[in-house]
């Protein structure tokens, strides 16, 4: 691997790089940014995607060298200074690392629960729009186990950049597919013998007191509107108990302690 010199900010070889934050917002063809030493690590280990080019601050090569040997031979690696690097991304890049990956073909949720072993445990997103949110509930979904996510179409895109960003990566390692229709998916989830609970503040069972040896489905809503009644009136509503005078927590920290509660791991 012999890194290509970039001098010019509209060099046509490092074009998808430019305006980042902009183009983020209209989309990328089939490409994703991934933003980071760690993410870049994760997206060359896993190789759950394609990486077309990397682009990387100068003074950050040397410290990227193993990472970098995994990269197919076609795969382009761009260096250059830092004012440049500023000028292509429109922004400072505190990080000096950039990846373009493509998405490829993923698969439908049928698709991905074939996949799955009997004892799955996955994590339902329904309305999650906040781009935090998800990249945080993805790190947890990778940190307690879990098989895979299912976000309905409502939920933000898991490989838009800030997401993947706050994964640190998880994004491109957790197995993830989007359905349509919520109730649809519920029944698909029980007709393969899931276990599934919707949490709720309003949960008629405290999550510590729940059980479940097979397959399990967590369903997770939108703060403030939380999952719709087309979801809490069919399948079984869990609760986290909270100080008297306080009956919510962000969907992230609930998550944790949902999948926490869960953990199909070992150490």
């Amino acid at each position: 691997m012999k890194p290509i010199r970039i001098e010019n900010p509209q060099d046509e070889r490092v074009s998808a790089y430019v305006d980042i934050r902009e183009r983020d917002l209209v989309g990328r063809q089939g490409r994703f940014v991934a933003e980071g030493k760690v993410v870049l690590d994760v997206l060359t280990s896993t190789r759950r995607f394609g990486i077309e080019s990397v682009l990387v601050l100068e003074n950050r090569l040397a410290g990227l060298q193993h990472i970098l040997e995994r990269l197919p031979q076609d795969v382009p690696v761009y260096v250059a200074g830092s004012e440049v690097l500023d000028r292509i991304a429109g922004f400072h890049m505190h990080r000096g690392i950039l990846a373009i990956g493509r998405r490829g073909e993923l698969p439908d949720a049928a698709g991905l629960l074939d996949t799955l072993t009997g004892g799955a445990l996955v994590a339902v997103l329904v309305g999650i729009s906040n781009h935090d949110n998800v990249g945080s509930i993805f790190r947890n979904a990778a940190a307690f186990g879990a098989d895979a996510v299912l976000l309905d179409r409502t939920s933000c895109d898991p490989l838009y950049r800030k997401a993947i960003r706050v994964s640190v990566g998880a994004a491109l390692k957790v197995p993830f597919a989007v359905f349509d229709d919520p109730p649809a998916l519920a029944d698909m989830l029980a007709a393969r013998g899931f276990t599934q609970f919707a949490l709720s503040p309003r949960g008629e069972l405290d999550i510590r007191d729940a059980r479940c040896e097979g397959p399990l489905a967590l369903y997770l809503g939108t703060e403030g509107e939380g999952l719709p009644e087309a979801i809490l009136s069919r399948i079984r509503t869990a609760r986290i108990a909270m100080a008297p005078g306080f009956d919510s927590l962000n969907v992230a920290a609930a998550s944790a302690i949902a999948l926490h509660r869960f953990a199909r791991i070992t150490e």
